[in-house]
């Protein structure tokens, strides 16, 4: 785990705190100054279909920016043996999010939906729905708890405030702006948030460049030295620990294609856009901003290494995940430390809020949308509010309880075979729907449960690098799918 530097931790100077007081209060007014004029749950779900198409392109990389890839993606490059082969993932990603464009998206954009798997209803029935939709509230819940996780390490390393604490500051301050803004809140501090840790982000390598003697060219030499560089790996094995080229694209593009195309949480965002070419371009734009943003985060350890290096070797930390934080509380200055302290808020609150509101969406569009009928809009917009106090409580304890157990593993590296695990299950169905959209729902919900199987026999049972599991996942369900589809064939009724 991620020891807690009390120790290290200082008190932050009198412009970090205006700094971070003044980013926490504008991020609630600017929520409660949203929530305006909203008079039911599309509004507060959909932002009633006005938000510009570059204020959904930020939105969707930093709801996928959390301060897992904030802080942790830097330990890539930082630790001995460390390079940019992480950065391959990227270019999956960017793949995958074109075949959304050109395969999922024209579904999305027929009439008007509250949820993404309301087109497995469409398809196979209200029990497949269903069954997405908790795959979805199960998983996002544990994998954005762990990245509520990580947030509240680095809150207490930078001001030594006490864990639990930090997880509910962070939730209840996130909750309050998501409550009372919906999504039209959610996707302007998006926005803003997107810009505060992409400036913390580019203040702390000129920091470090400045702080080193031979400046830039001393970095970029360190690197080279150091193999740290290295951007490819065309290592064909399917065990080897971290990225590989094919891991990369095919993992990468699968990961993006399940996370982009039947994740609720980005999928709302396509729902709130114009029209299906806006949310086309917002989509496939991302995944060019996202390789740019990785390709930062790492070069960020790449300094951070040559900094220890050559100054502080015996005190630089083991753990990728703590070298950021450790790096600001001890070596950047007043105004800096705040600014880096607001960028991990910003990060975390993005993904946090974004998470809140689409598993409301969720819980409402699949599981009580039937009961709604009976409720006028001023009472399901208090139901969508409730949920989304619900699903903060939820992603609360799953940090605490991460917190109690303990973590070992770099939480990147759990948090994405979560995704790939769970994701890769939702793919399989909409791939089922796609190559046989008249398969039966027993058929369907038989070859869910042999994609399960399959999933957790080569998570658990073997040494399968995790950034394959969407691939294995997706493609078993699939495959299941289309021969027993084949074997059950409903006959045509005889006719008389």
């Amino acid at each position: 785990m991620i020891s807690l530097l009390a120790a290290n931790s200082i008190a932050l100077g009198t412009i970090d705190v205006l700094i971070v007081v003044a980013y926490l209060a504008i991020t609630i007014l600017l929520g409660i100054w949203l929530g305006r004029g909203q008079k039911n749950n599309r509004d507060f779900f959909l932002g009633s279909h006005q938000l510009p198409t570059w204020s959904l392109l930020l939105s969707i990389v930093a709801t996928e920016t959390s301060t897992v890839t904030f802080l942790s993606v830097p330990g890539k490059s930082f630790v001995a043996g460390g390079n940019f082969t992480f950065l391959q993932l990227s270019i999956g990603y960017i793949v995958g999010r074109l075949a959304i464009v050109v395969l999922l998206l024209p579904a999305y954009f027929r009439g008007e939906m509250l949820s993404a798997y309301q087109v497995l209803e469409t398809r196979f029935g209200l029990t497949t729905r269903r069954l997405a939709s908790l795959v979805f509230l199960v998983t996002r819940n544990l994998a954005d708890g762990l990245r509520l996780l990580l947030s509240a390490w680095a809150l207490n390393i930078a001001i030594g405030l006490d864990f639990m604490t930090c997880i509910v500051a962070m939730t209840v301050i996130t909750a309050v702006y998501c409550c009372a803004g919906g999504v039209r809140s959610v996707v302007w501090n998006d926005c803003i948030q997107f810009a505060v840790y992409m400036a913390g982000a580019f203040a702390t390598v000129w920091i470090v460049a400045r702080l080193l003697p031979g400046g830039w060219s001393q970095i970029i030499e360190f690197g080279r030295d150091t193999g740290r560089w290295q951007l490819f790996d065309f290592d064909a094995s399917l065990t080897k620990p971290g990225n590989t080229f094919w891991s990369g694209i095919f993992g990468g593009a699968f990961l993006s294609l399940a996370t982009h195309g039947v994740d609720q949480m980005i999928v709302q965002r396509y729902l709130c856009a114009k029209d299906r070419a806006a949310a086309s371009w917002a989509l496939a734009l991302s995944g060019f901003v996202v390789f740019a943003q990785f390709a930062l985060f790492l070069l960020i350890g790449v300094a951070l290494a040559c900094f220890y290096a050559n100054f502080d070797a015996a005190l630089a930390p083991t753990k990728g995940d703590e070298v950021f934080m450790t790096f600001v509380v001890g070596h950047m200055g007043t105004g800096f430390k705040g600014l880096i302290l607001a960028a991990v808020l910003a990060a975390t609150m993005s993904n946090l809020a974004s998470s809140f509101n689409s598993s409301a969406s969720a819980l409402m569009g699949d599981w009580l949308q039937r009961w709604l009928p009976k409720m006028d809009d001023r009472q399901t917009l208090r139901v969508a509010r409730w949920l989304t106090v619900v699903s903060a409580v939820a992603h609360a304890v799953v940090a605490m309880a991460a917190y109690a157990i303990g973590v070992e593993r770099a939480i990147v590296d759990i948090v994405l075979s979560i995704a790939g695990f769970s994701i890769g299950l939702l793919l399989g169905l909409y791939g089922l729907g796609l190559i046989a959209p008249k398969t039966s729902e027993g058929v369907v919900l038989a070859s869910f449960v042999v994609g399960a199987v399959v999933t957790c026999y080569v998570a658990f049972g073997t040494n399968v690098n995790g950034y394959w599991y969407t691939l294995v996942g997706s493609s078993t369900i699939v495959l299941t799918g289309l021969i027993l589809g084949a074997l059950f064939r409903r006959r045509p009724a005889s006719q008389n």
